[in-house]
């Protein structure tokens, strides 16, 4: 092989200015609203994790850490939902399947058993016996933290 086929190599200094360019140019060009939406998505992601729901992340189950994500990613898509336009719908619906496995968790954590979930954890009001809750009452699905 000769030399002239090979890329000459640069010198560590060099590859550390030609990173920062790129990475100058990277922030130039992106915007917050980007970020937002990679983040709700990376912790829509991590909770269907903590959910356990993806196949073999069973042992990863983690109610605290599914309800942190659930309420990281609904405040920030109020920040930014009226520009996503269809793309809520998807994040929305994502949310909600988390928010299912959350009153599921939630529900056997309490001892409560395969029934249904009563949908809350620790200081949260629980329904009186036999009415209805704020949630049942207003046809509402009852959102972690709200």
């Amino acid at each position: 092989m000769s030399d002239q086929q090979q890329p000459p190599q640069m010198s560590d200094e060099e590859l550390r200015a030609a990173y920062e360019r790129q990475l100058e140019e990277q922030l130039r060009t992106l915007r917050v609203e980007d970020v937002i939406v990679q983040t709700i998505v990376t912790l829509v992601n991590l909770g269907g994790r903590r959910a356990g729901l993806a196949p073999g992340t069973e042992d990863e189950r983690d109610p605290e850490q599914l309800r942190l994500s659930i309420e990281g990613a609904r405040a920030l898509l109020g920040l930014i939902e009226s520009e996503l336009g269809p793309d809520a719908t998807a994040i929305k619906e994502a949310l909600s399947q988390l928010q299912l496995a959350y009153a599921q968790l939630a529900g056997g954590a309490g001892g409560q058993g395969g029934g249904e979930p009563q949908g809350g954890t620790g200081g949260a009001q629980q329904p009186p016996q036999g009415g209805q809750g704020p949630a049942q009452s207003s046809g509402r699905l009852w959102v972690p933290g709200q």
